[in-house]
């Protein structure tokens, strides 16, 4: 069994994690907002942009947020490559 020490620090590291990828996806966002006023992206695609960023926000979130704090934020401090924004691709549909 883990001390409180080692949860908090779990959740700490779990929580830096989320935010510095929550800060990637944001991004993306911003660059499609930009392309919009820009006049290189349309209303349509924009919009195509924020579904996959909230779907992308929703897997991350599951992630730290659902299940052990210690295993994922073991997972996190190896440094395991987890591509959110593919995560949040609309499904092939057959």
């Amino acid at each position: 069994m883990s001390s409180k020490g080692d949860r908090k620090s779990a959740r700490e590291a779990v929580a830096t994690y989320h935010e510095a990828q929550l800060a990637v996806l944001v991004e993306r966002v911003g660059t499609a907002v930009d392309g919009f006023r820009d006049g290189q992206l349309d209303a349509l695609d924009v919009d195509e942009v924020l579904l996959q960023y909230s779907r992308a926000a929703e897997e991350l979130w599951k992630f730290c947020n659902v299940g052990d704090v210690e295993s994922v934020a073991t997972a996190v401090r190896e440094q395991l490559p987890i591509h959110w924004w593919e995560r949040g691709a609309p499904r092939a549909r057959r």
